[in-house]
């Protein structure tokens, strides 16, 4: 049912998904009696209490100060270094629970909060470190919620360029001539999610928890439903799980839409072990 439920807020036009409530609901694939409300009210908590101390005059400067404060200072929210892959720094009600989490779901608490008193925030998916930007009086504003709001100048963004970006890797232009606007365009909801949901994967890949790893690719599926990698992954996870079934669709359709995949022969023997699993079936 839950993920019947994610599917509904995820099929809204874009710019009315509910960030939040979506994320939240991400989390209920680990946390099956996790009260989606319960949370959304803690957030609109916190941005009434906020509200109450917001400068009546000034602009977004001015803004963004008092919410690092509220955030940051009073709440003590901090960006988790000690234990960075945790998969609980990616679920929106631990790091509601726990105040810590990682640059994406700190950025989501950020942009959540700000924009309840009227800070119209955006996520910018920058390589390698979620971020966040706002419009100021002559310009743009960049943010790192994982550092407490910090402010970020363009030496910082192209030093972290640099650490992502091999130099020769995305043009014959050195990566401290490459463009910055291109990295800083503001993230859709849906890639947001999608995001959040390539790190648990990622996570769970690593810790070698099929059963979680399927419970994020079926969701990962319903944002980005023609994303086939995602769908060959699914498949090989039913094959870890014992489910032939699903597995055989999961990779034969993979094939119908990537007849050319550099994988092919690969799928193509998982197949024929999967049609010889499933004929024992009947």
């Amino acid at each position: 049912m839950s993920l019947e439920s994610f599917a509904e807020v995820v099929a809204r036009v874009d710019t009315h998904i509910d960030l939040a409530q979506a994320c939240l609901m991400i989390a209920q694939g680990a946390y099956p009696a996790l009260d989606v409300e319960r949370y959304l009210g803690d957030i609109e908590r916190m941005a009434q209490r906020l509200r109450r101390r917001m400068p009546q005059s000034g602009g977004a400067e001015e803004r963004i100060v008092a919410l690092n404060e509220f955030l940051f200072e009073d709440l003590g929210f901090w960006g988790n270094t000690d234990d960075y892959y945790d998969p609980r720094n990616s679920y929106l009600n631990d790091v509601l629970d726990r105040k810590t989490g990682i640059p994406i779901t700190m950025s989501i608490v950020y942009m959540e909060v700000g924009r309840r008193v009227g800070l119209p925030l955006e996520g910018v998916s920058f390589p390698g470190h979620f971020l966040v930007r706002v419009r100021v009086r002559g310009g743009m504003l960049v943010l790192d919620p994982f550092a407490g709001g910090a402010p970020q100048s363009e030496a910082e963004l192209r030093e972290r360029l640099k650490r992502v970006i091999p130099e020769g890797a995305a043009s014959d232009v050195p990566v401290a001539e490459l463009p910055l606007d291109q990295f800083l365009e503001a993230a859709s909801k849906r890639q947001i999610l999608s995001r959040l949901l390539r790190n648990l994967k990622g996570i769970y890949r690593e810790k070698d928890k099929p059963e979680r790893m399927l419970e994020v690719l079926n969701r990962m599926l319903v944002v980005t439903p023609n994303a086939a990698a995602e769908l060959r992954d699914r498949g090989y996870v039913y094959q870890r799980l014992e489910g032939w079934q699903p597995a055989l669709k999961d990779l034969t359709d993979y094939l119908q839409r990537e007849p050319d995949a550099p994988d092919l022969d690969e799928v193509r023997v998982k197949l024929i072990e999967l049609s010889a699993l499933c004929s024992r079936l009947n």
